[in-house]
């Protein structure tokens, strides 16, 4: 297991600063691992084929710092499909072992903001005393820990390798089978009624600039100017 401190430095290069909700999420990642008996910060590739390494999925229940700590700790994100923001507005995760189907759902303790205080004396105020608190708190007095049951299957949340579908109404494709059925009818969730947007018209799209050569396969892509490279 990576060191606390190694973390940390790596959630406060990818987040520009470090924050005492990012050091919630990277314990709460770390203790994760140690509850369900999984190396992490799990591994980009392991023996087994490409979806080895994803074995851990994360769903956490607010976007931010919090989410940031949690990524770098399991190297769960959004964009390999390892990582669900389902926003509940709470500093809260759960954890599941897609293979086992095990699951722990962690969130701090109401009180942990007033524990953090004894935990550093020197600090000068509330953040200062959170940053560091938390950073040296044991996880029983920090967190509280639930065993859970997923209310969807592990399958219908992971889909299938290249299910696609076409809605019925816009036109537009849905990838792992997140369609609905309709009278017979396939749409998609906004036809469906579920959007969170109002339709309302369309927009030309400007002329593409010029571009420099296409990136191979297998280069890193340069950064963008003031932006870092994921962790």
């Amino acid at each position: 297991m990576i060191p606390l401190a190694e973390l940390l430095a790596a959630s406060a290069t990818l987040h520009r600063h470090l924050c005492p909700r990012q050091v919630l999420g990277v314990r709460m990642g770390m203790l994760a691992g140690r509850l369900l008996g999984l190396d992490l910060p799990q591994a980009d590739t392991q023996p087994g084929g490409p979806s080895a390494g994803k074995r851990l999925l994360t769903i956490v229940e607010t976007d931010g710092c919090a989410s940031d700590g949690i990524a770098v700790a399991t190297n769960c994100w959004v964009g390999r499909r390892t990582m669900r923001v389902k926003d509940f507005g709470k500093v809260a995760a759960t954890f599941v072992d897609t293979q086992t189907g095990r699951a722990v759902r962690i969130v701090p303790r109401r009180e942990s903001r007033e524990l953090a205080r004894r935990y550093a004396p020197e600090a000068k105020g509330k953040w200062e005393a959170q940053l560091l608190g938390y950073q040296r708190m044991p996880d029983e007095e920090l967190f509280r820990v639930r065993r859970v049951a997923l209310t969807v299957s592990i399958d219908q949340i992971l889909s299938r390798p290249g299910a696609k579908a076409i809605c019925g109404i816009c036109g537009e494709e849905i990838v792992n089978e997140r369609e609905i059925m309709h009278d017979g009818t396939t749409l998609c969730r906004a036809c469906a009624g579920q959007s969170y947007y109002r339709p309302a018209l369309d927009i030309p799209v400007p002329a593409t600039p010029a571009r420099p050569a296409d990136i191979s396969i297998g280069k890193a892509a340069p950064a963008a100017t003031g932006v870092s490279a994921p962790y």
